[in-house]
């Protein structure tokens, strides 16, 4: 064992009082196939620059939140739309920066569940590995959902919404094959072009034909506030909150992003990079459409323009509905494949026709399993909720803060001044995402309940459009 290693195992050791002796062995494990890796310059897996994990981190966050965004302005208000999604995004960046500097801090954590090994132990593995690819498969479905709206739309329904659903999925198990993030990262840039111009499509179009109605642009009933003879229900405003957090979702898989990144402490880089388009994008997308349609506005907001103009958005929207669907379906399936054959396998590096065998099976059960989820909740904005409610409330808030006190904070919470307010911040951002996990998730199944009661969207595996 080298004295790296030793030295590594002590850190982690004294960070933390897990008192087993596998913990020892696992993080030995881990620094040692960190030194492995680290003499092979050459390895694809460790060939991501700063600038392709951010276009990671976009094809992972701005696609199907942004879409939602001026039909969360539409039940919020433009003023608390436009607080929320800011205040939110500014969190968003903090904690990811949280996550970046577990990772620079502990290399061997390789995904998620590894930090809920470093924090909980045996039991934080398993439920944040049971989270992680719950959230990244739910994600997919999502995904195959609004890639059967597009189609539905672009076709005049020409077919059983059913059978455009499976489409979707295969679409999206073929774009999630690539076995690197940084192969992934070359479709980025074409997902991170087409969301932009379909955004900017949508938002010129839904202008002009503002413009265009009685009364022009002063007609458009848009509201500062919620309007106080018709307040939005506690499940609905919550609803909106939690799409805009669905929004922010990227750190579930910054661990495994990290994990092929050259130069690990450039994560930071791409956060801010991430953190500042996020919110310009969001803000701007969310504010103007929903001036330009007022309360008709609808989610996503590809639908809020005319037909032909919906058509054109949606053509446009394809590579984004189905590069970031499939980042979702490769992180989850590379996670399982970790787990399957581990790093000294000869398998590891998926160079055996066994180890693609293996690959393309995992990745072909994720899709499956979203395309079933996707035809359950066959609604665009309730799924987004739930998935927010249950999974992003962690991962984006709660999970990272309680990092900060587990894994970097040093000293006591009242040491000085900076530690006390470092401490109330992550206290309150804990706090905030436990009350998204609970409201939100209360707010989702309201929604859903109510979609199937009112006959608003079709039922599970039916023919008909949603």
């Amino acid at each position: 064992m080298s004295e790296t290693t030793l030295n590594l195992s002590e850190k982690d050791l004294s960070k933390k009082d897990l008192g087993a002796v596998d913990v020892t062995q696992k993080e030995v494990d881990s620094a040692n196939v960190d030194d492995e890796f680290a003499s092979d310059k050459d390895d694809k897996f460790h060939q991501l620059s700063w600038p392709r994990l951010t276009i990671c981190l976009i094809v992972q966050a701005i696609a199907l939140g942004s879409l939602s965004m001026p039909g969360t302005f539409a039940v919020l208000g433009m003023v608390p739309g436009v607080i929320i999604t800011v205040v939110m995004g500014i969190i968003a960046i903090y904690t990811s920066w949280i996550v970046g500097a577990v990772k620079v801090r502990y290399p061997e954590i390789m995904d998620y569940a590894d930090a809920g090994y470093m924090m909980f132990g045996n039991i934080g593995y398993k439920i944040f590995a049971v989270m992680f690819v719950g959230l990244l498969t739910l994600t997919t479905g999502s995904h195959v959902l609004t890639g059967t709206i597009a189609w539905n739309n672009l076709t005049n329904n020409a077919i059983c919404a059913v059978a455009f659903s499976a489409i979707s999925a295969i679409i999206l198990f073929g774009v999630a094959l690539p076995t690197t993030f940084h192969d992934m990262a070359f479709l980025g840039y074409i997902d991170f072009v087409s969301i932009l111009i379909a955004i900017g499509i949508t938002i010129i179009a839904t202008g002009i034909e503002a413009t265009q109605k009685v009364g022009g642009l002063a007609g458009v009933d848009w509201h500062a506030f919620p309007p106080k003879d018709n307040p939005p229900t506690f499940a609905a405003a919550f609803l909106a909150i939690t799409n805009v957090a669905f929004a922010y979702a990227f750190a579930q898989s910054q661990f495994s992003f990290m994990s092929e990144l050259r130069k690990p402490k450039d994560y930071a880089k791409a956060i801010w990079a991430l953190g500042i388009m996020e919110i310009i994008i969001y803000t701007l997308t969310g504010a103007l459409i929903y001036s330009f349609c007022g309360s008709s506005v609808k989610s996503p907001a590809l639908l809020s323009a005319s037909p032909l103009m919906q058509k054109i958005a949606f053509g446009v929207a394809l590579p984004v509905i189905f590069i970031s669907g499939g980042i979702n379906t490769q992180t989850a399936a590379k996670y399982i494949y970790g787990k399957i054959y581990k790093a000294t396998s000869a398998h590891a590096k998926m160079n055996t026709r066994k180890g693609m065998g293996t690959w393309i099976g995992i990745v072909a059960g994720v899709t499956i399993v979203a395309w079933f989820v996707a035809e359950l909740i066959p609604f665009f904005g309730a799924l987004l909720g739930l998935i927010s409610a249950l999974f992003i409330s962690g991962f984006t808030f709660t999970f990272p803060a309680l990092m900060w006190f587990i894994l970097l904070k040093e000293g006591p919470w009242n040491k000085d001044a900076r530690q006390i307010m470092l401490s109330v911040v992550n206290a309150s951002i804990a706090v905030m995402g436990a009350v998204i996990m609970v409201a939100g998730t209360y707010a989702s199944a309201v929604d859903i309940k109510n979609g199937f009661a009112d006959g608003t969207v079709g039922k599970p595996y039916s023919c008909v459009a949603s």
